[in-house]
């Protein structure tokens, strides 16, 4: 009679673990064991995720960890540093860092106007955003044609278009698609991540001021304090739906760093009583503005505040800011 083969011991073998393992253990480990990245390991997670060493899986988790958490200065200093590293943009001079990445809903995008007015005044401005990602909202991509702001999809692109007009729009997904992925798994996961708020701070160009915009509370000043982290010169607001436009209508409050150090101002409301909100968002309104064509008393001191802000960020003070922008306005070339 036969004996029957004996079965094969089983060899076990322990996987190594992913290296991206641990970043998402420190953020998720409980109540008591969780905390946040120090600035050395937000460095090291976001180099993973740009070189696309991260799993799917890992990267959710990791997203989502981090807006439950609500993400720290030191992390989105880290992350920054990172992107900056990674992306090793050319050297082109630029007066403004204008991130747009929330767009807009109740308002038309003035901030638009007030881009346009000083870059006609020689202000160099980079825009850069991250596409149409929540439904009903207004972006910037889809008002580029219409306003005659220049697209361009390559730094060399920049580079020329700033040579000419000051003001460029570079799609982020043309010179961060990781952080363009990441910022399109919104509708997946259901949130935004803290790449939208991440965007506001990486200013790649290195230009003289960083505008930013925050909308919820508290994160102005976590803003305020990445870009100190970092040696930028920054102006963070609560604008209007998230985008850097000054609401006329309400007390604007400014938290500024320059030279590493932090400071506030208080801007007062330019209007005794709140405008009512337009029933549908007309682009051709803004044209039509423009060329003076209709008046618009929120359109115009939302236009003009927003100019003055970014004259304060590049070092002027608040009456000086609000005369050059007045200036500008009334002196602008209507047509477009």
């Amino acid at each position: 009679m036969t004996q029957p083969t004996p079965p094969r011991p089983l060899t076990l073998q322990t996987p190594a673990e992913h290296p991206f393992a641990e970043f998402v253990r420190i953020l998720g480990k409980g109540k008591r064991g969780a905390r946040g990245l120090t600035r050395d390991e937000a460095y090291a997670a976001m180099t993973l995720l740009l070189e696309g060493k991260v799993e799917d899986a890992q990267l959710g988790a990791f997203l989502m960890l981090l807006r439950h958490k609500e993400e720290s200065a030191e992390e989105l200093a880290g992350f920054t540093e990172a992107l900056r590293a990674h992306l090793q943009a050319p050297a082109i001079a630029v007066d403004l860092d204008w991130p747009t990445y929330a767009g807009k809903k109740r308002h038309l995008p003035w901030y638009l106007l007030a881009a346009k007015c000083l870059a006609a005044n020689g202000v160099r401005i980079l825009m850069h955003g991250g596409g149409a990602h929540t439904a009903g909202r207004l972006y910037t991509e889809q008002l580029l044609g219409l306003l005659q702001i220049p697209l361009c999809r390559s730094w060399d692109e920049v580079e020329r278009t700033l040579g000419q007009d000051n003001l460029a729009f570079f799609p982020l997904q043309d010179w961060a698609p990781q952080l363009q992925r990441m910022i399109d798994l919104r509708n997946t996961l259901g949130l935004r991540s803290p790449i939208h708020s991440l965007a506001r701070v990486l200013n790649p160009l290195g230009a003289k001021c960083g505008l930013q915009s925050i909308f919820h509370p508290g994160y102005q000043a976590v803003h305020r304090e990445a870009s100190r982290l970092l040696g930028d010169h920054a102006v963070v607001i609560k604008g209007d739906g998230g985008e850097i436009e000054v609401n006329p209508d309400v007390i604007s409050h400014l938290y500024g760093a320059t030279d590493g150090q932090a400071w506030d101002e208080e801007w007062p409301a330019l209007s005794e009583r709140r405008h009512v909100k337009p029933a549908s968002l007309q682009p051709e309104y803004l044209l039509a503005f423009w060329r003076g064509n209709v008046e618009d008393s929120y359109g115009e001191k939302a236009v003009i505040a927003t100019m003055a802000l970014a004259l304060r960020g590049l070092g002027q003070n608040r009456d000086t800011a609000f005369a050059t922008a007045r200036q500008y306005w009334d002196a602008r070339n209507r047509s477009i």
